[in-house]
């Protein structure tokens, strides 16, 4: 695995250096925050340890900069610095750092921190598993195309503008926009429990007819609490069920399955409805043509107050270049596959 050093301070990046080389590690070197994040955008690079003072970006910009930045896979990052106060600990962790170590460092401390890190990003298994059970319960519509890549990015597109913007401070934190990417594609997991007559019909569906397939949301978070209360500390697994069973709630409280409306809605299910519709609308079906965004945009904000939070809405209105792009992306790399 490679390491990722960052540090203005050319003696303490030899000593790094040295002390990760010898314990079997690959090492890159940055002397600033600017230089890492451009670093980290053209090379793969899942660990990070950085200087907590720098010229420029600093250690804590560093960090923030890495949590908000659409990179790819969780990187771990390690702070060195001499600020050892509880409130210093508590801002570090709070910018998105994963451990801290106090200067001057001890070669064998630094090297099983190392290893404690590499264990914790082994986990991410836990993310291709979860978005390859995604992937399984789409795979039964074959029209939905890169339905489930598109709508995570529109998801985190506006879970990052809530976290950025303090919108709904009490209910987000660091963590929250890589959570809300992580479990939005199981929104539909609940459709394996669609019959085929229903799932796959190219025409309208019957009153009875759509009211089978409105059960997929309760199936999906049925299927996903058991797993929670397996394991009840888990995070994602509490989120995701959340996101399957309120997806399709509309904020004035005319949705299914419950009918909640407004703030009884839970906001990873307010974020992910308009990422889902803004997907469909803008994605050829077999009953259906493409619409523009511009279509899509007019549809969506006729619809604020009545389906969606009028919040999201805006954060949509506000990030809709960042859309047009993400939509585009997969056009063009659907283009070059084929």
């Amino acid at each position: 695995m490679q390491i990722l050093i960052v540090d203005d301070n050319e003696l303490a990046l030899d000593h790094l250096q040295d002390a990760l080389n010898e314990a079997g590690h690959e090492v890159a070197t940055a002397h600033d925050g600017a230089e890492a994040i451009a670093h980290l955008r053209a090379n793969p690079c899942r660990f990070v340890i950085s200087d907590w003072n720098m010229p420029g970006m600093n250690g804590l910009e560093f960090c923030r900069e890495i949590r908000s930045s659409e990179l790819p896979g969780y990187i771990y990052v390690i702070l060195l610095t001499s600020h050892a106060r509880q409130e210093d600990i508590v801002e570090g962790l709070s910018a998105g750092a994963d451990d801290f170590m106090t200067k001057p460092f001890d070669p064998a401390e630094l090297t099983v921190r190392v290893r404690a890190g590499e264990r914790i990003l082994s986990m991410e298994t836990r993310d291709v598993a979860i978005f390859a059970m995604a992937k399984l319960a789409e795979s039964r519509d074959p029209e939905t195309g890169e339905h489930l890549e598109r709508m995570r990015t529109y998801s985190r597109i506006i879970a990052q503008h809530v976290v950025d913007s303090g919108l709904y401070g009490d209910q987000t934190d660091s963590a929250y926009t890589q959570l809300i990417y992580l479990t939005s594609p199981l929104h539909d997991i609940g459709k394996v429990g669609i019959p085929d007559t229903v799932l796959l019909k190219p025409g309208r569906l019957s009153d009875r007819e759509f009211d089978i397939m409105k059960t997929h949301a309760a199936i999906g978070a049925e299927t996903l609490d058991a797993a929670a209360r397996q394991y009840p500390g888990v995070a994602y697994l509490r989120l995701a069920r959340d996101i399957a069973l309120t997806h399709h709630e509309r904020f004035d409280g005319s949705g299914y399955p419950a009918g909640l409306a407004r703030e009884d809605i839970p906001l990873c299910g307010r974020i992910v409805a308009l990422a889902d519709v803004y997907d469909a609308l803008t994605s050829k079906r077999v009953y259906k043509a493409a619409f523009t965004h511009d279509v899509a945009r007019s549809m969506i904000v006729e619809e604020a107050g009545k389906h969606f939070d009028p919040a999201i809405v805006e954060a949509f209105v506000e990030h809709e270049q960042d859309f047009i792009s993400t939509g585009r992306s997969f056009v063009e790399s659907e283009a070059v596959a084929v």
